[in-house]
């Protein structure tokens, strides 16, 4: 065996001989690499589910603006926009926020026309509501979990307007592909949305479906309207367009700000934890200078030394990082991401009620075992190298 293979073979060797401080070193690696790890598998999840959300949508959302806010369409405005060269087919659709249960649990209200819902949407139980006015909702599964609803449940009036208050009876428990898409929400019927916001004849947004290749002309087309208000209308309602790629591009810059700020927050204690690695793994402790002192004097070099420290160190980064990725996927599997889900998601609480989706990336997995690495050096190859440097008998001291 050549010589440089037997020094790192006592690399190894010396994982082994001193178990605490082995210990204590990956202990103190993983406690900062776990949640660093989890997050990062956290932001990649959900990056991917806004790309995979903004596919399933239409090629264009037209909603309307009045003095620089989200104002509701007539109506009357379908016409307007099927009429455009390149449509195929145009779907109003109202999106509004409700409460629901004792505790007000917060939920977003959808209605959509006939035949309205994603294709990713299946019914689980019971059926969809039915069309018209009638005062029925289909809620998410997660959402049904919590707060108890089956098909045949009543729920209280949770809105009020001018005709008063209304008992809705859920009839169905949908599931989508996308597990955050249902967490928090309800659909039902356009007619019965528009009663329960009180906006009859309207809709937040309109669902325009072109033809392969003219969304950017029909997009053009839909910018030189006028107005989107009904004819006669004393004020301007200029229309908004988002494109798939803006929908894709506003759900990946929600997801990246929260994964801004985690990182943020993480480069902060990584910077603070350096120094105290450094006492956790061993700088200055009387067992690794007398070792080193040993080996000098039974003729090991400097730079032997330091391949040993430094094979020692790799073997610990290795495994600080593999039992890391380990920690982590438990995290987001089986505990489902708790105490970790509202950095990323405001709305989520420190138990998720719905399963937050991750990744695993091999380019964040790299970086975790690089920054392991470097930790791991940083306690303790410095202090092999004052050791290996000094004189043998001051080093035994």
């Amino acid at each position: 065996m050549s010589p440089f293979l037997a020094v790192a073979r006592s690399g190894l060797a010396a994982v082994l001989l001193h178990p605490l401080r082995s210990f204590a070193i990956v202990a103190s690696v993983v406690s900062l690499l776990l949640p660093f790890t989890a997050g990062t598998a956290i932001s990649e999840g959900l990056g991917d589910e806004a790309a995979a959300a903004a596919d399933h949508g239409a090629d264009l959302v037209v909603a309307g603006m009045r003095y620089g806010r989200p104002a509701p369409v007539p109506l009357e405005s379908l016409e307007t926009l099927a009429a455009i060269p390149g449509v195929t087919a145009v779907r109003p659709r109202i999106v509004g926020m409700v409460e629901l249960g004792a505790a007000r649990e917060p939920a977003v209200l959808v209605g959509v026309v006939a035949g309205g819902l994603p294709e990713n949407v299946s019914v689980l139980e019971g059926r969809l509501a039915g069309p018209g006015g009638a005062a029925e909702i289909v809620v998410g599964s997660r959402l049904a979990k919590r707060l108890r609803l089956a098909p045949g449940s009543r729920v209280p009036p949770f809105y009020r307007n001018r005709e008063g208050e209304r008992v809705m009876e859920v009839t169905g428990v949908f599931r989508a592909d996308l597990p955050m898409w249902e967490a928090n929400l309800v659909l039902t019927s356009l007619e019965n949305a528009q009663a329960i916001f009180d906006e009859r004849g309207t809709a937040t947004q309109f669902l325009v479906t072109c033809r392969e290749g003219y969304a950017d002309a029909v997009r053009e087309s839909i910018r030189r309207l006028p107005t989107l208000a009904a004819p006669g209308a004393a004020e301007p309602l200029l229309p908004r367009i988002l494109s798939r790629e803006d929908l894709r591009a506003l759900l990946v810059h929600r997801t990246a700000f929260g994964a801004g700020v985690f990182s943020l927050h993480f480069l902060l204690l990584f910077a603070a934890a350096i120094p105290l690695l450094v006492v956790a793994t061993g700088a200055g402790l009387r067992e690794r200078r007398r070792e080193t002192g040993i080996l000098k004097m039974l003729g090991w070099g400097t730079d032997e030394v330091l391949l040993r420290a430094f094979v020692e160190s790799l073997v610990l980064a290795l495994l600080s990082a593999a039992l890391s990725v380990l920690l982590a996927a438990a995290w987001l599997g089986p505990l489902g991401a708790r105490g970790l889900a509202f950095v990323f998601l405001p709305e989520a609480d420190i138990v998720p009620g719905f399963a937050v989706p991750w990744r695993l990336a091999p380019g964040p997995l790299l970086l975790a075992a690089a920054l392991s690495l470097a930790l791991v050096l940083v306690g303790t190859l410095y202090s092999s190298w004052r050791a290996a440097s000094a004189e043998p008998m001051e080093a035994m001291r």
